[in-house]
């Protein structure tokens, strides 16, 4: 998400950065074109000009003039603005009143309400030990009472029972008797959409709203409409009193317009963003975390929850023992690949560290997010042989033309997984001289990639990948590439 608006604004402050000094027409020069930059993301005009006003008013003061490192200065005032127009600090549920907490989603069809009310309630239901019941209220849609007892199964997660023919008023009130009597903390009511804001819809939805006083009404829009989805949203405000939003297909809203006017325009803040197709893909929307990858600043803190999240403890502490010993074979690196997948690709973690994702243009070049390169990756070492995985050395020519037709690839993409699993055991064996993974992690602080190993000073979680194949000059702690011309 926001790569497009990313791309521009690191190339903007570049500049600023790499001049000693600024005069105020440097910082106005670097401020129209963050305008643009804002403008051709689909940001609306009014939000970009107070935007705009506001970091350029700061930007041209005398304090960061003779500042030190004014370039500095004026990313983090952009920065600050930035956090402030995303809504300041995160905005999470209101669920401590007296159960059950109603939360009533609403939205046109087809902006992913049935499959983001699953997504919340699995996550309520996981991380925040909720017993949340689901009802569906939507009998325009064929199917989406279905729809949702299927993704209620998915996510093991409780939905009222379909009677059919009864009024979403009729089935709003039925599900609030039985979340009451059942003792279920929270009640997730999914209603009907349509395809476009009509009186309608408004009255059936203040009807449910007046059934049900939900603590909760989050509007479900789609990312990826741009400014249609803070249009929407503009008349759900209006008629109906909105609690907040939730965007869905973020992760495929390479421009991040919808996401960077809702709160100015609407007054509401932004809730949780739709990541992907997975019951699992939703994460609270962090605004200053969102503000630092747009400026290429990074978001470790996401990171390490996402690997806190994803990692197999028992396999991470394994693979640790191993590598202090300096061994590390094709079954190990299959399990760095596993991970780094887990955690959303090679993409989604690059994005997340600091310095790296001004580096997505290059990383691109060289093919590596281009495809499933992972699951090539693991497909070659699937499809060797026990002994093979463990000792990578009895593979020679008749054995690689075997595991090549076996995984549906080359027998020089095979040559290349082996020279990049060589190259990260010596890597391991210098390590292991250097004193080992924690002295090597206290040495350098803990920051690297996971590499600090437990109870290093600022370690990453143990198990964390430390390095990314591909990334131009072995960036990211471990010293091997993947070559430019490996098939996606």
């Amino acid at each position: 998400m926001f790569e497009s608006l990313g791309d521009r604004l690191s190339g903007v402050f570049d500049r600023l950065r790499g001049r000693g000094a600024l005069n105020e027409a440097d910082v106005r020069a670097a401020m129209r074109e963050v305008r643009i930059a804002l403008l051709e993301a689909d940001v609306a005009l009014p939000v970009v000009r107070e935007f705009v006003d506001k970091a350029t008013e700061q930007a041209v003061g005398q304090q960061v003039l003779r500042s030190v490192t004014p370039g500095q200065q004026v990313v983090k005032i952009v920065h600050d603005a930035l956090v402030e127009m995303l809504g300041a600090e995160e905005a999470g549920l209101d669920l401590a009143v007296t159960p059950p907490a109603v939360v009533m989603m609403v939205g046109l069809q087809g902006s992913g309400k049935t499959t983001t009310t699953a997504k919340i309630a699995k996550r309520l239901t996981e991380k925040e030990r909720k017993k949340v019941l689901m009802a569906s209220l939507d009998v325009a849609r064929p199917a989406a009472q279905e729809q949702l007892a299927v993704l209620g199964r998915q996510a093991d997660v409780a939905t009222l029972p379909i009677v059919p023919g009864q009024p979403p008023v009729d089935i709003a009130r039925r599900a609030l008797n039985a979340a009451r009597l059942q003792g279920y903390d929270v009640l997730m009511l999914d209603t009907a959409g349509r395809l476009h804001v009509d009186q309608a819809l408004m009255d059936e939805m203040k009807a449910v709203a007046g059934a049900t006083q939900p603590h909760e009404v989050l509007l479900v829009a789609d990312a990826m409409t741009g400014q249609d989805a803070v249009n929407v949203a503009k008349s759900f405000v209006d008629e109906i009193d909105l609690s907040g939003v939730v965007l869905t297909r973020l992760d495929g809203d390479a421009r991040g317009g919808a996401a960077l006017s809702m709160r100015a325009v609407t007054g509401r803040p932004i809730k949780f963003a739709g990541i992907g197709e997975g019951i699992d893909a939703i994460e609270p929307f962090h605004p200053e975390r969102i503000a630092g990858r747009i400026l290429g600043m990074g978001d470790v803190v996401s990171l390490v929850e996402k690997a806190q999240e994803t990692i197999q403890v028992e396999e991470a502490e394994a693979l640790a023992k191993k590598m202090a010993k300096g061994q590390f074979d094709l079954n190990d690196l299959r399990s760095q690949l596993r991970q780094m997948q887990r955690m959303g690709g090679l993409g989604a973690l690059a994005g997340m560290l600091p310095g790296l994702g001004k580096m997505k243009n290059q990383i691109n070049q060289s093919g590596v997010l281009e495809g499933n390169v992972l699951g090539r990756l693991d497909a070659i070492i699937g499809s060797m042989t026990p002994k093979e995985r463990a000792k990578p050395e009895v593979l020679n020519a008749k054995r690689k033309i075997r595991v090549a037709k076996g995984s549906g690839t080359t027998v020089q993409e095979v040559n290349k997984l082996l020279k990049m699993h060589q190259e990260m055991s010596t890597a391991m064996k210098k390590i292991r001289k250097m004193g080992g993974l924690g002295k090597l992690g206290a040495l350098f602080g803990g920051g690297m990639g996971g590499m600090g190993g437990p109870g290093a000073p600022g370690a990453l979680p143990p198990g964390l990948p430390g390095g990314f194949p591909g990334l131009p000059g072995g960036q990211g702690g471990t010293p091997f590439n993947l070559p430019k011309n490996f098939k996606k």
